[in-house]
């Protein structure tokens, strides 16, 4: 009987079935794809940050201990580390965190009688070692930690195209300067010696590394006599945003309980991967760019926080057309309603009816709505961070459990009017 009565609903009312439905469909096809692109959005937003250059310096612990007592100039060097500590970063627990990195030295030369800041590094270099039987390897330099380069004429400088080490980049302000053109061959004059070096490109970068030269990391180092050293390297690395124990573990890593450090250590914060790089590289002292490192963590909570209300306003989207379809249903079947209370059913029986009617509606546009939201992230996240957002089981749990209450909620209004019903009033055309 209690089944026949719902086949019998849905037969006799089924465009406002539909209509529910669709409502909750809708409703959980956008709280499935905030919720997947929210869950999946963090490392998503620190891979478009890494594109802004790099979030953590290492140098020699001496220049970052002079550098903090008297404020030195960033040109005053203390002392140097050795190239071969690259390739510690590869060793360090969150290895697969540091996207891209670049070793550097710098001096000044002379260029035509002027003096001008010449930078080494890498630029598109194949780096490759053996450590334990294992071989490592990783392709990494300025090309994708300055990446907001707009190359103006020639090209970016490619180790790995190029035969030799006597190339360089130079930036825009200087090039026009000088009257220099990409292919031109310049003399520069340093310490230790002079170099012809060969134009491969011209870019514009918006700060004063437009008035630089960038010459490959040999170069430079042939230039102040300084071979296997370096001054510092810049590190591009994805992190999880600071909360509390981030910067309680900032300011001093003994003060936390053994429980806090080992969650401390195996999460990628930014004080945590700097950390273990001066765990790796015992010379060197590490530290964030504070810039990005927070830039990263106030975007992130903004980010959550904008989906977090879309979320909730469409959930409530959806308990007021449901409550409004549903408590219209129940008017148009009033008198069968009221008969039924008229024949002895009582008014949980009723409301198990209504419930159930509702619920499995609902469950038809909660499971269609889960995978079109699971689309709609698609589309986001290829549309945003040209790649896809991966399916979060948690997703379809926390999607489920909305539904449930969005559904229960929204048919409040309808049960109140079901146990205001009173088959003597309704029967005989009373209100």
């Amino acid at each position: 009987m209690f089944l026949r009565m719902v086949r019998g609903t849905f037969h006799r009312q089924w465009k406002k079935m539909l209509m529910i439905a669709l409502t909750v469909a809708l409703g959980a096809s956008i709280a499935t794809a905030m919720l997947n692109v929210m869950l999946g959005v963090g490392d998503k937003i620190n891979e478009e940050l890494k594109t802004y250059g790099s979030n953590i310096t290492v140098v020699p612990q001496s220049e970052a201990v002079i550098s903090k007592l008297y404020e030195l100039d960033e040109d005053v060097r203390a002392d140097y580390l050795k190239e071969e500590s690259v390739n510690e970063l590869l060793m360090i627990f969150w290895a697969n965190n540091i996207v891209d990195f670049a070793p550097e030295t710098d001096t000044t030369v002379t260029l035509d009688g002027s003096e001008v800041r010449l930078i080494g590094s890498w630029f598109n270099h194949h780096l490759e070692f053996v450590r334990k039987g294992t071989t490592y390897q990783r392709d990494t330099g300025l090309v994708n930690l300055r990446s907001w380069w707009d190359i103006k004429s020639g090209k970016w400088l490619d180790e790995q195209e190029l035969s030799g080490t006597d190339y360089c980049m130079i930036g825009e302000t200087l090039a026009n300067e000088n009257k220099l053109s990409a292919g031109d061959r310049i003399l520069v004059r340093g310490e230790h010696g002079t170099k012809e070096l060969e134009i491969v490109g011209i870019f514009e970068s918006g700060d004063d590394e437009d008035k630089c030269i960038f010459t490959t990391l040999p170069a430079a180092q042939e230039l102040t006599d300084t071979g296997g050293l370096i001054k510092k390297i810049e590190v591009s690395a994805i992190t999880s945003p600071d909360d509390e124990l981030a910067v309680k573990a900032a300011k001093n890593p003994s003060l936390l309980t053994g429980d806090e450090y080992d969650l401390w250590y195996c999460t990628a914060y930014v004080s945590s991967i700097c950390f273990q790089i001066q765990e790796a590289v015992p010379e060197a002292a590490a530290s964030a760019v504070r810039q990005i490192a927070d830039s990263e963590g106030k975007i992130l909570e903004k980010t959550q926080l904008l989906m977090s209300l879309i979320t909730l306003m469409s959930l409530i989207g959806a308990t007021l057309g449901i409550s409004n379809l549903v408590t219209s249903g129940v008017m148009e079947r009033s008198q069968e309603l009221a008969l039924l209370k008229a024949v002895g059913a009582k008014n949980g029986q009723i409301t198990r009816l209504v419930l159930t009617e509702t619920i499995l509606t609902a469950v038809v546009g909660a499971v269609a709505g889960y995978f079109m939201g699971y689309a709609f992230a698609q589309i986001i996240g290829q549309t945003v961070f040209n790649s896809s957002i991966e399916m979060n089981g948690m997703v379809a749990f926390l999607v489920a459990v909305l539904i449930v209450l969005v559904t229960l909620v929204g048919s409040i209004p309808a049960i109140r009017l079901v146990l205001r019903l009173r088959p003597s009033e309704v029967l005989h055309g009373g209100h």
